[in-house]
């Protein structure tokens, strides 16, 4: 196979895994806004006090271990040895399904422990219904990592969305069934989360379909060891024992770990403190529950801005990692600064429209405007988790893998700091300021790493002052349009929610049209960039003719 196959077979492979995780992503930020309508404030408390758990031990098993094992695998391979690859496999299951089953039982058994440390121990039926997602999950990484050693992405894609929507599903059916049958909160809760051992045992049946069909085209096993074992088959043997294939894993597995799990434990943070700290602070236990429902309605609304940034990430990486290959400095530099601006321009939209809407967005969504003070804050944490999303991916690409997640990390410590001082004083609201404040310092750090390896400096006008007029613009059409939509509706549209909905929805297209004619009359996006994009460039006639671009 010719290098440039090579390359074509990988680069189709990742935008497939791109794409999988993308729509997984968009799956699991929707379904909680129906989740939290069928359980209300406190079903959503359950399920966000147990989900950084999931969502800590899922990176730990899905992260770092099928990259390290196809990473084995791709090395037989590339040796030709098949039989090799098929030992890594096994190898690697072993350990995993092992890896697995402990951390079932220590989740399973330190329940009451991690309910007692968030002062509410109805969680034991959650956090225990969600460790057995356990005992199937870490052995799915084994069979893809497995596949993608072979440079087979397409089992890992398709299972990973199954994976979605059956946990989805589960979540969904179950709240709704448990909530009608008069169940409380909790039962809806760990109904919920064992979505997660659903998806899984949905993931690993899709999974086992596909080794069915490789095995029975031998496109897997072909050249698999017979016969008596050879002095160098021995020697071999040894080399990809069990415990030697599971210390070259840890090798690889351990770092990407560690830089994945940094980022839920944001969550976490809250999960472990926010209530206690409220408790401590005089509020009622129940109401306290109540109140870390309400701030966790904003979550959903920051991931899903988000979007873009991964997406950009995804696609950032091998481009910034070529150009340092070919030591080329002026195209890293175009490229960063090309990156960092379109996701400030994003992240600037989406954090002040969801500030200025936060009130009939919140209503539109979750039925009632509690914690809108709070949505409103959360909502800049879209400009710093954006722009961090993305310098992180740069510095990933120029070979500084674990900076971004050494940064997060002092952004979570930041965060711990604040909570603790904000929470007495401004309840959800202090928590919410505490995240912005933790996602501004990593981001911030990022910022200056990105500067110190590249020498990238960012222009004040184009970077800056431009796109922070445009954004004021699109805000005060927002707040307007906003009121006059208020005032002209409300006579007409009798249901409340219905209202709401009316204005959010309007009011964002008004601010998306402001916001875009704003960018382009002031040059924030330039006539050159848009005819460089492919089918954008067919509107650069049509704004010519309106006068909108300059």
């Amino acid at each position: 196979m010719s290098g440039q196959e090579k390359t074509r077979i990988l680069l189709r492979g990742t935008a497939i895994l791109a794409i999988a995780a993308l729509l997984s992503k968009v799956l699991g930020v929707i379904y909680r806004i129906p989740y939290q309508n069928i359980t209300g404030n406190m079903g959503f408390y359950v399920y966000q006090q147990v989900y950084p758990i999931y969502s800590l031990l899922l990176i730990l098993a899905t992260a770092g271990f099928p990259l390290a094992v196809s990473k084995l695998v791709a090395e037989r391979i590339a040796l030709g040895d098949v039989y090799g690859a098929k030992r890594v496999f096994k190898a690697s299951a072993f350990v995993l399904t092992l890896t697995g089953i402990l951390f079932f039982f220590l989740l399973f058994f330190s329940a009451p422990l991690i309910a007692y440390w968030m002062e509410d121990e109805q969680l034991i039926l959650p956090i225990r219904s969600v460790s057995f997602a356990l005992l199937v999950v870490p052995v799915m990484g084994a069979i893809r990592g497995y596949f993608q050693g072979h440079q087979n992405m397409i089992p890992t894609a398709v299972s990973q969305i199954v994976e979605q929507i059956v946990r989805v599903a589960t979540i969904l059916i179950l709240s709704y069934w448990l909530i009608h049958n008069q169940y409380d909160a909790y039962y809806a809760g760990a109904g919920a989360v064992f979505g997660a051992f659903t998806g899984a045992i949905a993931a690993l049946c899709v999974l086992l379909f596909f080794w069915k069909k490789v095995q029975d085209k031998q496109e897997i096993i072909e050249g698999e060891h017979k016969g008596p074992a050879s002095p160098d088959q021995a020697l071999q043997d040894k080399d990809l024992s069990i415990w030697n294939v599971t210390k070259k894993i840890m090798y690889y597995a351990i770092p990407i770990c560690l830089g994945s799990i940094v980022l839920p434990m944001f969550q976490l943070v809250d999960a472990m403190s926010v209530v206690k700290l409220l408790i401590h602070s005089g509020w009622d236990h129940e109401v306290a529950r109540e109140l870390k429902g309400i701030f966790d309605r904003g979550q959903p609304l920051i991931q899903f801005a988000a979007f873009f940034a991964t997406a950009l990430a995804l696609a950032l990486v091998p481009s910034i990692a070529e150009a340092n290959a070919k030591k080329d400095q002026p195209l890293i530099a175009a490229r960063s600064e090309m990156a960092m601006r379109l996701t400030l321009l994003i992240g600037l939209a989406a954090s002040f429209g969801l500030a200025i809407l936060a009130e009939p967005i919140n209503i539109m969504l979750y039925k009632t405007n509690e914690g809108t003070t709070a949505m409103a804050i959360l909502a800049f944490t879209t400009i710093f988790s954006t722009i961090g999303i993305a310098s992180g991916a740069i510095l990933q690409g120029l070979g500084h893998v674990l900076l971004p997640a050494r940064n997060l990390f002092i952004g979570v410590i930041v965060k711990v700091i604040l909570t603790i001082l904000l929470i007495p004083v401004w309840d959800i609201s202090g928590a919410a300021f505490s995240t912005v404040a933790a996602y501004a310092v990593a981001t911030i750090l990022n910022l200056l790493a990105l500067h110190k390896y590249t020498s990238l400096t960012f222009s004040f006008l184009s970077f800056f002052a431009k796109p922070v007029t445009a954004v004021l613009i699109m805000t005060l059409f927002v707040w307007g349009s906003m009121k006059g939509l208020f005032y002209v509706a409300e006579a007409h549209i009798t249901s409340e929610r219905l209202l709401y909905t009316f204005v959010s929805l309007t009011a964002v297209g008004i601010g998306v049209l402001s916001y875009g004619v704003g960018l382009l009359r002031l040059g924030a996006v330039t006539r050159s960039e848009l005819l460089s994009i492919p089918k954008v460039n067919k509107l650069v006639p049509l704004l010519d003719r309106f006068r909108i671009i300059k």
